[in-house]
């Protein structure tokens, strides 16, 4: 599926960024691969540059393989960016049916991320239209959206719908 979905990330001037799976990232030439506090710290690594050392990607496909980590609180941002991210997720916001154990992390996270973290962030979790300005009024400047997307009846409206109140932002 990521090899059919490259290409068309690639002509829309768009990252793609594999969740959870760095060797599958590596071998297609993604630009980022996301992972969960789990899938790093658990696995034994502390810094980035460990984990993208002991990978071997593809001569032909050699790209940076960017790293972003999840976080669920300023002790994890914290952790987080002593290893060294190029990004990370803060988040869930809200409930989201896509971690429905994930327990939803107050707006004053937000807060603490938007004056605390130096690397880009990105609010993660339950976004949709009608709670995006108040995600967007406790600081976040980057959202990720999965569920108010790819559950809508019509992807392209929902994704423009998005674009729309992002205004700039959208853009960078």
């Amino acid at each position: 599926m990521a090899e059919a979905i490259l290409p068309v990330t690639r002509r829309a001037g768009v990252p793609l960024v594999i969740n959870d799976h760095v060797s599958v990232a590596q071998e297609l030439g993604a630009e980022f691969c996301h992972l969960g506090q789990e899938d790093f710290f658990d696995a034994g690594y502390t810094q980035v540059s460990q984990l993208t050392a002991t990978a071997s990607p593809q001569p032909a496909r050699s790209l940076r393989l960017g790293i972003g980590l999840s976080t669920h609180g300023p002790d994890q941002s914290k952790r987080a960016l002593a290893a060294g991210p190029d990004y990370i997720a803060v988040g869930p916001v809200y409930p989201t049916t896509t971690k429905p154990d994930a327990k939803p992390i107050a707006s004053d996270y937000l807060r603490w991320a938007a004056v605390h973290v130096s690397v880009p962030w990105f609010a993660i979790g339950g976004i949709n239209l009608d709670n995006l300005n108040r995600v967007l009024a406790a600081g976040a400047q980057r959202i990720c959206v999965v569920s108010a997307i790819l559950n809508a009846e019509d992807v392209a409206a929902a994704c423009h719908r998005f674009k729309q109140r992002l205004g700039p932002r959208a853009a960078g």
